[in-house]
């Protein structure tokens, strides 16, 4: 009997094609340009959706290989399509493998683990050293905003601050991580050409990059089964990893709420601690939200109602007293996906056996990969 039979075949290519669809119709978007026609969607589109769904194709082949050596049976990738609708979209929800039999051993489970990361970081590397080698000239920002150009080359003094012509228009910005540090700072040969971040999304391979990076990052948290959890696992076992990740999701919910309780949470202007009021409304909310994120941390209830309470309390203290503080609110909608129905603890194998040293240094090298790839702030919209 075949491995993949034509239906799921047919499944995976129809997912990819749609994929391919609507990362292309986001990467027109976030170019900035003006679009007449359906070419000018695909040579606008194109040049993100073909590096990142690249990167995303080898991180996913990464593992199929890898299972495959194992002779574990797994499906093809499911590549998650998205609309291209709001501020920032991608045109995807990234992609996935699905093991149908089980991973007897640590071994296999480490293995099949890591190889998805590090294939993804390989090929982020190559796209990130070929866009940074090859950036276009300083002008080339007067195509997406002619309005820069009564500025001339100092536009971001003018365009940036308060009062300016755009200080009513939404802005949106990248963060940064130590890969993009490393290649601003040592790759590229003529530092006036680095972007702006309040303009890297219009730079499609740097961009394409830049997601890939931090969805690389996102996956090795070791929480769960995602990959940084398998490969934790394999380094720790079963005990040491489930009070890692508790740690790990706790560290992330809090960055997350940092984002949020002295930022706006509602286009008309709502602010957690702006008022008694919207405190008022806006904390049982945010109390529901905790405890969901935390439901499945022990098998206690009221335990975990503790440790929810316990963080929207430090999220409280530490937004009074340090109001200038921040984070990146989207981690909490992640956090969610994990708490909530991913699951932070590792199922355990039913072959446990100590790692060799090879795949050790293996293990660690992802988390330095993790570190390296990591930005405190995603995106920051102003």
């Amino acid at each position: 009997m075949p491995e993949h039979s034509p239906k799921d075949i047919a499944i995976h290519v129809a997912l990819l094609v749609t994929t391919i669809g609507t990362t292309t119709l986001a990467g027109a978007g976030l170019i900035g340009k003006k679009i007449d026609t359906i070419e000018e969607i695909f040579i606008n589109g194109l040049p993100f959706a073909i590096p990142f769904l690249l990167i995303l194709t080898v991180h996913e082949y990464g593992h199929y290989i890898t299972a495959r050596i194992y002779k574990v049976k797994v499906s093809l990738p499911f590549y998650i399509p998205m609309p291209p609708i709001g501020i920032i979209n991608i045109g995807t929800m990234g992609a996935f493998i699905k093991m149908k039999s089980l991973l007897k051993s640590t071994k296999e489970i480490f293995d099949i683990g890591i190889a998805g990361p590090l294939a993804g970081f390989v090929a982020a590397m190559i796209i990130l050293f070929y866009g940074f080698t090859h950036l276009p000239p300083q002008e080339y920002i007067f195509e997406i905003h002619p309005e820069y150009k009564q500025y001339g080359l100092d536009y971001a003094s003018q365009v940036y601050s308060k009062g300016s012509m755009v200080d009513s228009s939404i802005l949106v910005s990248t963060g940064s991580n130590l890969i993009f540090a490393f290649f601003e700072n040592f790759v590229v040969a003529d530092p006036s050409l680095i972007p702006n971040h309040y303009e890297m999304m219009h730079y499609p391979l740097l961009f394409a990059g830049y997601v890939a990076l931090f969805f690389t990052a996102l996956n090795l948290l070791p929480i769960g089964q995602l990959d940084g959890g398998h490969i934790l696992y394999g380094l720790v076992g079963a005990k040491r990893q489930k009070i890692i990740s508790a740690g790990i999701l706790g560290v992330l919910v809090f960055v997350g709420g940092m984002g949020l309780f002295n930022k706006p949470v509602l286009s008309d202007g709502f602010v957690p601690l702006q008022s008694m009021d919207d405190f008022l409304t806006f904390s049982p909310l945010y109390l529901l939200f905790l405890y969901l994120v935390f439901s499945k941390i022990t098998e206690r209830k009221t335990t975990n109602l503790l440790i929810a309470t316990s963080m929207f309390v430090l999220h409280f203290l530490t937004a009074y007293f340090f109001p200038n503080s921040e984070g990146f609110s989207g981690y909490l909608v992640f956090s969610l996906l994990v708490g909530r129905f991913l699951g932070v603890y590792h199922p355990e194998a039913y072959i446990e056996e100590p790692l060799d040293l090879k795949r050790k240094i293996l293990g660690w090298l992802s988390l330095v990969i993790f570190i390296l790839c990591f930005t405190p702030r995603f995106l920051t919209v102003e």
